[in-house]
Order: structure tokens, then C-alpha cells, then sequence
């Protein structure tokens, strides 16, 4: 058994491991996978400058082909010229773009048909292998042969594949990328010298020094310096990111003009790069409804075609038509009806859109996950870290006084509260006098002396923060959980595309009454225990309603897992990640948002893909049978080669206009 890399397929190994390029797990070979789970990729061992070259040789060998057929010379009156043998010059050359050009679709065939999987290369096959023995037969006995028409066909579907591969790789163009944001090389400290060293040989611990404008190398921490990152490539964000001692930084942002010294935490596979990729390579993988309706109606297609294909050559057969006619409205009839763009439609839309959520901030886990965000009905938040800041922040204060006088008490304590007010009066920039015999007062606050005078913050059993001098209250200060400004956006983007909004916590009623009120939210769950998240999520969905639950902490995951939708924060523990469809890279509800324009936007793009896919085959397959002979109109095999690669070739176009939009 084989292991390569799914973002680098050159690497191969025999054993399981981590690519030593970008860090990836190393996935079994395609071959490995069909004899396991049948699953089945017709382009295996394909390049697309495989079906480039094919394409061009079998172009220069058609032409003479095509100048030396009847139809030619009767249509343009010009005789090509004469020579002993040159009768037998298209066999020849067809013989050769038959070997050549059209192997690979027989190649293609044969391990469709071992995998129990018939579709679009092995009707092509049966398609082109009718065409050329017929046309081998009707030399030797007089007949007409097809052989223009076996050339052109295989010519074009040549050009049809090499552009689909050439739009598949440019989908998944952004997504190799990624791999690429790694430096080669990175700069250490070791035994008070600086060396240079391969990324390969960086261990855990190691200290690395990251000059103005270079990539950082591995996840780490600053433990020296100070310096703006540039983290577009993992939040979508142009901003730059100021990072300081003890700030995290990621593998692949680009520094600033400052000078960062990190120790490495993180490496290899575990890195947060070689997570995104194998999170992008596991969504790739799966499957979305659409996908498997498509798949499931191409193999259904191949059927009808191969039956229909039988069925139009015995009818023309019995109208005595004659065999070269009857075989030639059958190879047309096998060749209109392959599901290419069948094929297409879907994988096309679905890969485009898992690399534009990652270009935008957010990592779809599973595409199913992404399809059920367009019917979302109510967004469930989880208060802490999401909506709020998730740390204490001063809101309101009665006089300057009274902050100045708390932050001198609360100077040198660790409380949350304590280094709010210290923050506080810290951005107002106040005057925080020294403090002195420091007494702190357990469940209610602390004291000490400023100025000779006895100095108590804390609750006098109230929610604010009392401020009294010498037993005399001077004022109040009022410290919440900060709500975030990007959760006010998101709230109301939520309301315009009519969506309902919840909030879920274990603060008190107070607390979750305020914060639901700020942001107008429709609807909220007070003093929550950890084990009954889920249980609100059944209660919402008991209303019928579809939900997703937002969330980043351990004791979310069962309420991710319940939800119809599990939007786990990208910053939160693994265990939420773990549980849920789509992740969110930064701590930024406004992608939500963006998550569901994406997935209303690649459900257009699939039905409208759908449509025209099997649109096409039901009015181009009685063409290509001959039910409109008798008005004269016949579609030739060549020429249903040329549209079915054209339908390709549209239903492409459309998906990779996905791009463009904005989300």
C-alpha cells in the first residue's frame, strides 16, 4: 500500500506518516482506495498536460484525415494529393490517434468497469471503439468508414477534458497554495549563535528569529520583540496584526518591519497551515446531497445511453438504413449522452466554494454542513468569547475620582475585575496613586490606604463595584463582559436575510437580558448549565426550526453536535472544532454571515449547473438518435462531440464565475 500527499501527490511513501513539504497526513492511494471503498476518480494518473499534448498531436494527425474524406473533398471541391498507398493514410493515421489520443479513455473505461462504475469514459470508449472497428471493417469491404469522424471525436473529447482539468486544478489553485506559505529554511538560536537550518529539522523548543518581511516558520510564541503580521492568508483580513511577547504567531504570516524571537510550540502536522489543508482536503472528500444525486444521475445516464445506443443501432438496422448509417447514429447517440457535464456540474461548484471559505476566513469541515446553512432558520450563539469579548471590561464609572482611587487599590491584584479597572484607568490615562498595606477581602473586594485615606472597592451587595473613602461611598463602577462591535453587525446582517437570532449562557437573567437587549436579540437562555446546551437546541428545533449553534468551548460540543449546523470558533478547544461542520478561523461572527451567502450562492450555482446538464441530454439525445432524420436534420458523431465538450465546457465557466462573487 501506498501513502501520498494530498496537496503534494509526488510525495510517496509506504508506510502512513506527514508529508515533509507542508506537514499533512499522508492519505492511501487512489488505487488503494477503489479495492476499499469504491470510490473511483476517472482522471487517476491524469495531468492536465497529458490531455494537453494528446490533444495537440491528435489535431495535426486529424487534419489529413479530415482533407482526405469524402465529405471534404465533395464540400470544398479541393483533392488532396494522390499517392501510391495514400488511400489507406487515414487508416493509419487513425489507427494512431486511436492508440494515442484514445487509450487513455479506454484505460479510464477499464478501471471504471473494475470498480463496478460505469460512466463517461466508458461510453467514450465503447464509443470510439465502435467508430474504429467499424470504419476497419468498412475498408476491407467497401463500406463507408468513420474515420474523420473517430478523429474529430476523440480530438475533441481531448480538448474537453483538458479543459475541465484545467478548471479543477485552477479550483483547488488557492488551496495548493497554502502549501507554499511555508519558507525553506528558517533561522535559529542555538548555543548563543544564529545558524540557518531546513524547516524539516526545526524541533519543539527551538528559539527562531523572524526578520522584518519574513515568514515565519512555525507556530511559536514571541518571547522578544515586538512587530505587526500580516495574517490574510489564515483570516481573509488585510489588516496587520500587532504581535507582542507571549502573542501567538502562525506558520506562513508574513512580519512586519519589526524584529520577532518565538520559540516553536507547534510543528508539523499539528501546525495550524496543516490543519486548514487537511480540513480543506477532508471537505474536498466529502460529499454534499447535490453530489451524490449527480453522481447517482450520471450513472443512471450511462445506462440509458449504452441501452439507447443498442437500441438506435437495431431500429435503424430494421428501416434498412444500412449498417455504416445505423452505426454511426449509435456512436453519436454514445457520445451525446456521457454525463461530462453531469459529472461537472456539482464537484466543480463545491470545490470553488471550500477554497473561496477558506480565502474568507472560515474552513468547511463537511460540505453537507455547508449546504444546510442556506435553510438555517435561528443562529444560536453562545454568549462567552463569541458575542462578548469574554473578559471583564469597565462599561461605566460615576467620576474619574472614583476609577483613579479603585485602579491605586486594585493595582497588583490578578483579579479580572481588578485588571479591568486598572485597564480602564490606564486608557483614560488618570493619575493611579500608590497604594498601601494592601488587604484583600475574599468573595467582596479589597482595601487599602492612598493618601493616608482607607480606600475599600468591591459589592456591597450589589451587581456594581462600590468605591468608598474612610467608609464613605464616593461612587460606583459598573464591569461587564464586553460585547463585541463585530457582534452588533452580525446581528443585524442575520435579521436582513430574515434569520432569528438566540443567545445561550450561564450568566444570571440580568446579565443575559442586557446583552440580548444591546443587540436585539429575539431570543435568550439565562443560567444555562454546561450539560443543557443541547437541550436548547432541541427545544428550538422542537419548534421547527432548522439551527445552528455557535460556540468555542468543550462543553459546547454536544450542542454543535445536536445543532442542524455546528459553527465551532477556530480560536476554541479541539473537541468543539472536532464537533463541528464549518469553522470559523478568527473569532468573527460576521462570517456567519458569510457562510450562509456562500452556501445560498453554491446552491444556485448546482442547480443551475443541474439543469443544464440534464437538460442538454434530453433534447440533444433524440438528435443524436435520428428522430428528425426524415426532415434531413442528422447530428453527425463529430458534432455531438463538439457540443457535449461545449456543455462541459459552460457548465465550467459557470461554476468558476463563483469566484468573482463577493460574499
Amino acid at each position: 500500500m501506498y501513502y501520498t500527499c494530498p496537496m503534494h501527490p509526488e510525495v510517496q511513501r509506504d508506510m502512513p506518516g506527514i508529508c515533509p513539504e507542508c506537514g499533512m497526513n499522508l492519505v492511501p492511494t487512489k488505487k488503494e482506495l477503489h479495492k476499499s471503498d469504491k470510490e473511483f476518480d476517472k482522471h487517476a494518473g491524469h495531468s492536465t498536460n497529458v490531455f494537453k499534448t494528446k490533444f495537440w498531436v491528435s489535431l495535426l494527425l486529424t487534419i489529413p484525415v479530415i482533407a482526405y474524406s469524402e465529405i471534404f473533398i465533395k464540400w470544398t471541391g479541393i483533392v488532396p494529393p494522390q499517392f501510391l498507398g495514400s488511400e489507406y493514410l487515414p487508416l493509419v493515421l487513425s489507427s494512431i490517434i486511436f492508440f494515442y489520443g484514445g487509450w487513455i479513455f479506454i484505460a479510464g473505461a477499464w478501471r471504471e468497469l473494475t470498480s463496478r462504475l460505469p460512466g463517461m469514459m466508458t461510453l467514450i470508449s465503447v464509443a470510439i471503439s465502435a467508430a474504429y472497428l467499424w470504419s476497419i471493417y468498412a475498408i476491407f469491404t467497401n463500406e463507408e468508414p468513420l474515420f474523420w469522424e473517430l478523429t474529430t471525436l476523440i480530438t475533441i473529447m481531448l480538448l474537453g477534458h483538458w479543459m475541465e482539468m484545467r478548471a479543477v486544478s485552477g479550483a483547488q489553485g488557492a488551496l495548493k497554495e497554502l502549501s507554499k506559505l511555508l519558507p525553506d529554511t528558517a533561522e535559529i538560536i542555538r548555543d548563543n549563535k544564529t545558524e540557518v537550518v531546513q524547516l524539516a529539522s526545526l524541533k519543539i523548543g527551538d528559539k527562531v528569529i523572524v526578520k522584518p518581511g519574513g515568514k515565519i516558520p512555525a507556530d511559536g510564541k514571541v518571547f522578544e520583540g515586538e512587530s505587526d503580521v500580516n495574517e490574510a492568508m489564515i483570516t481573509g483580513e488585510s489588516a496587520l496584526v500587532r504581535k507582542k511577547i507571549n502573542d501567538f504567531v502562525i506558520a506562513g504570516t508574513i512580519n512586519g518591519d519589526g524584529i520577532l524571537k518565538l520559540n516553536v510550540a507547534v510543528i508539523g502536522e499539528k501546525t495550524f497551515l496543516a490543519g486548514v489543508m487537511r480540513l480543506v482536503a477532508e471537505a474536498q472528500a466529502s460529499k454534499s446531497k447535490l453530489q451524490i444525486l449527480s453522481d447517482k444521475a450520471a450513472l443512471y445516464l450511462t445506462v440509458i445511453a449504452i441501452l439507447g445506443g443498442i437500441a438506435t443501432l437495431v431500429a435503424w438496422l430494421f428501416t434498412n438504413a444500412g449498417l455504416n448509417f445505423a452505426v454511426a447514429r449509435s456512436v453519436a447517440v454514445l457520445v451525446i449522452a456521457c454525463p461530462h457535464a453531469l459529472g461537472l456540474a456539482v464537484p466543480l461548484v463545491a470545490s470553488i466554494s471550500t477554497t473561496k471559505a477558506a480565502q474568507n476566513g472560515f474552513l468547511v469541515k463537511k460540505r453537507l454542513a455547508l449546504e444546510a446553512a442556506r435553510g438555517i432558520d435561528i443562529v444560536l450563539f453562545d454568549k462567552t468569547g463569541t458575542l462578548t469579548e469574554g473578559k471583564f471590561s469597565v462599561i461605566e464609572s460615576s467620576s474619574d475620582e472614583a476609577l483613579a482611587l479603585a485602579a491605586a487599590v486594585d493595582f497588583s491584584s490578578e483579579h479580572p475585575i481588578a485588571k479591568a479597572i486598572v485597564e480602564e484607568a490606564r486608557e483614560k490615562k488618570l493619575e493611579v496613586k500608590e497604594a498601601i498595606n494592601f488587604k484583600r477581602i475574599p468573595g467582596v473586594g479589597g482595601e487599602a490606604e492612598v493618601d493616608g485615606q482607607k480606600i475599600f472597592v468591591g459589592h456591597r451587595g450589589g451587581a456594581d463595584i462600590v468605591v468608598e473613602v474612610n467608609g464613605r461611598k464616593i461612587g460606583s463602577i459598573k464591569v461587564a463582559d464586553k460585547i463585541r462591535e463585530e457582534s452588533r453587525d452580525a446581528i443585524n446582517s442575520l435579521k436582513n436575510l430574515g434569520i432569528r437570532t438566540a443567545m445561550i449562557t450561564g450568566d444570571s437573567e440580568d446579565v443575559a437580558k442586557r446583552v440580548a437587549g444591546e443587540l436585539g436579540i429575539d431570543e435568550y437562555f439565562a443560567r444555562v448549565l454546561p450539560g443543557e446546551k443541547s437541550k436548547k437546541v432541541k427545544l428550538l428545533q422542537e419548534k421547527g426550526m432548522r439551527v445552528a449553534m455557535v460556540g468555542d468551548g468543550i462543553n459546547d460540543a454536544p450542542a454543535l453536535t445536536q445543532a442542524d449546523l455546528g459553527i465551532a470558533i477556530g480560536a476554541g478547544t479541539n473537541v468543539a472544532i472536532e464537533s463541528a461542520g464549518i469553522i470559523l478561523v478568527k473569532n468573527d461572527p460576521r462570517d456567519i454571515v458569510k457562510i450562509i451567502r456562500l452556501s445560498k450562492m453554491t446552491y444556485t450555482k448546482m442547480i443551475q449547473n443541474l439543469f443544464w446538464a440534464t437538460g442538454y441530454n434530453v433534447v440533444a439525445l433524440p438528435l443524436a438518435a435520428g428522430v428528425l432524420a426524415f426532415k434531413g436534420i442528422i447530428l453527425q458523431p463529430a458534432l455531438a462531440a463538439l457540443f457535449m465538450s461545449l456543455s462541459t465546457v459552460i457548465v465550467a465557466i459557470n461554476a468558476i464565475l463563483l469566484r468573482r462573487k463577493v460574499l
